[in-house]
């Protein structure tokens, strides 16, 4: 995404926008407003005294004829202003005024109608507009008295000036806006999501800037780091419990097994013991595993920042599990399928995703034999699909019901068909964790027939993920019943 696309993404700079637009249309609303009730008072103006010019200059024809009338339109000829006067006789033979350039239809329309009509100024000049009316006088003569509507004219264009003038105003109003918007608020919300992404890889320790100012982002951004500071105490506690785990169980039962070990050492091979101390070998080793797999676990979601992150090509990947597990699976009278794309770099951490992998497979081998031929048959496949690189371990055994999709992936969680297997149902949750861990996701799909399993992750190490810190010793788990 671009920067310009993504600051039109965000709230802060929709609402500006909202409040611009809002803001102009208000006042261009009132610039109208004022324009049209402006006009309509200029006319009105101008109907008034047109009408008022006429009523004198009537009274003056009844007293003194034509002889006065043309004298008195005559002298309010020469006087400046915005006013028109024409008499005329019955031949339309102009006798005084200051109008020329008048239709002849204007003159011979009905009498006392308001027209607006265009003229010249006498003496010559460019057209202009006016509001005129004409009255019939007795004896043919005709008399036009009208206002010029060059002023009004004129004032209409200081307000489309000023609206002009009010458009750069708010598009500079916009700017101001967009820049602060960009430079503060949008810097400090990109600071708090920088922050964020840093603590969800596994750093604890990081908390959200505080400028000082006591705003809101100051405010959330305290409040979150009162949180922060709770969850990594919790985190740290469950570290030390973790690691008190490993240290207080794992080592004496590793001291159980081997003291169960010397003993079958010393018995012979038809001994009644040797049973029972080669079944308590195997629980000791399946418990040893399944604290393995727990701790593994913890440790992969608590997003522990040690271990090395490394980019690579998921092409090598798939090819080293599958020189891998060949042979593993020959010797089960099966084969694995490789298929493996091109352009499918990942950032991460490479045992971990070889662990998920081996999981995956390991769960084909033991819960996917076809039922029809008796053989086994996994498929490992990579390939590029936009931005996400899919790893899948496909089988063709009897799948998963849909129902029971999600449910495999929590721990410890078994379907009653794999009851009598064994495993310990930590398998899923281990390579689920993983694909977190990573910024993406596992996806159980049926296969028609089988299961098909997705490890779905950001291309190029778009999640921006850190190290887990899990020791790196076998913690395999079966995973097909227990996701």
């Amino acid at each position: 995404m671009t920067p310009l696309a993504k600051l039109f993404r965000t709230t802060a700079i929709k609402l500006a926008l909202i409040y611009l637009a809002a803001l102009s249309l208000a006042s261009g609303a009132v610039i109208v407003y004022l324009s049209q009730n402006t006009a309509t008072v200029l006319r009105e103006q101008i109907v008034e005294t047109v009408d008022a010019e006429i009523v004198g200059l009537a009274d003056r024809y009844r007293i003194a004829g034509i002889r006065g009338l043309v004298a008195s339109v005559e002298a309010r000829s020469r006087r400046p202003g915005a006013s028109l006067y024409l008499v005329t006789d019955f031949a339309a033979n102009q006798l005084v005024g200051n109008v020329e350039g008048l239709d002849e239809r204007v003159l011979a329309g009905e009498s006392g109608e308001l027209q607006r009509v265009s003229y010249t100024p006498l003496g010559g000049g460019d057209k202009r507009e006016a509001l005129v009316r004409v009255f019939q006088l007795s004896g043919g003569f005709r008399l036009l008295v009208g206002r010029d509507l060059q002023e009004q004219q004129y004032f209409r264009s200081l307000l489309v000036e000023a609206m002009r003038f009010w458009l750069l105003v708010l598009a500079g109003l916009g700017l101001v806006t967009w820049i602060y918007v960009s430079r503060r608020v949008l810097k400090r919300i990109d600071a708090m999501a920088a922050t964020g992404r840093r603590i969800m890889s596994g750093d604890l320790s990081e908390r959200l800037p505080v400028e000082g100012t006591g705003d809101e982002f100051d405010r959330l951004a305290i409040g979150l780091n009162t949180m922060l500071e709770r969850i990594e105490a919790l985190m740290q506690g469950l570290k030390d419990v973790s690691d008190n785990i490993a240290h207080d169980l794992k080592t004496p039962l590793t001291r159980m097994r081997n003291r169960v070990e010397e003993a079958l050492r010393q018995q012979d091979a038809d001994a009644p013991a040797r049973a029972a101390l080669e079944a308590t070998i195997e629980d000791c080793d399946t418990l040893i595993r399944t604290f393995d797999a727990l701790l593994r676990i913890a440790r992969v979601e608590a997003g522990s920042s040690d271990a090395v992150q490394e980019t690579f090509d998921a092409g090598t990947l798939i090819a080293e599990v599958g020189e891998l597990y060949a042979p593993v699976v020959e010797d089960q009278g099966g084969r694995l399928e490789l298929d493996a794309g091109t352009g499918m770099t990942l950032c991460g951490n490479r045992e971990l995703l070889v662990q998920a992998l081996v999981n995956l497979i390991e769960n084909a081998l033991k819960y996917a034999q076809n039922p029809d031929d008796g053989g086994v048959r996994v498929a490992l496949e990579g390939y590029r699909d936009g931005d996400t690189v899919v790893l899948a371990v496909r089988d063709f055994g009897t799948g998963i019901p849909d129902a029971d999709k999600e449910r495999v992936l929590h721990r410890f969680v078994r379907l009653e068909k794999s009851r009598n297997a064994p495993g310990s149902g930590l398998g899923l949750s281990l390579v689920s964790a993983v694909a977190r861990l990573h910024g993406g996701r596992l996806v159980l799909a049926d296969a028609h027939p089988g299961l098909r399993a997705e490890l779905r992750l950001p291309a190029g190490g778009a999640s921006g993920k850190r190290g887990n810190g899990v020791d790196e010793r076998d913690g395999r788990a079966d995973g097909r019943t227990g996701g």
